[in-house]
């Protein structure tokens, strides 16, 4: 369950951050098990969870992939995520509960994985899309926009 706090509607977009950056072909990584996706979207989203707690967002920064770290810093995170750090946002939760589909799970034509769904828990259901390239030799986070309502 995740703790009531004001009511919000956080939407964390920036320009180019739910970008999935350009870059040069990468060596192509198979479609992840639905399990290894749901491994995938946890991880992140409790790293990004943990760094809005301490608003320090240097572990969740080294977690990503290079052209996204390359184009965010720490400080920039920081940043970008100031809403959810703000509003004191709690939303680890979501890894009790399983994920929901919103759209099957896709690799582009970019060879981003694309993975859009959301969690059902209360009082706040949390909404993710988010976007993963091959990045030293896994899975990497590549854009992201989190949504809690």
């Amino acid at each position: 369950m995740i703790p009531c706090w004001p009511r919000f509607r956080s939407i964390v977009t920036a320009a180019g951050l739910l970008l999935i950056c350009a870059m040069r072909p990468a060596l192509a990584l198979d479609m992840p098990s639905p399990f290894v996706q749901e491994v995938l979207i946890k991880s992140i989203l409790v790293s990004l969870n943990d760094a809005v707690a301490g608003n320090n967002f240097t572990v969740f920064h080294a977690k990503i992939s290079k052209p996204f770290r390359d184009q965010f810093p720490p400080d920039k995170l920081k940043t970008i995520f100031k809403d959810l750090v703000d509003k004191h946002a709690v939303f680890d939760a979501v890894v009790a509960k399983p994920i929901v589909l919103d759209e099957d799970a896709k690799i582009d034509d970019k060879g981003v994985l694309r993975l859009k769904g959301h969690f059902d828990t209360t009082p706040k259901q949390v909404k993710y899309q988010l976007g993963f390239i091959p990045s030293d030799g896994a899975w990497k986070l590549s854009g992201i926009s989190i949504d809690i309502e």
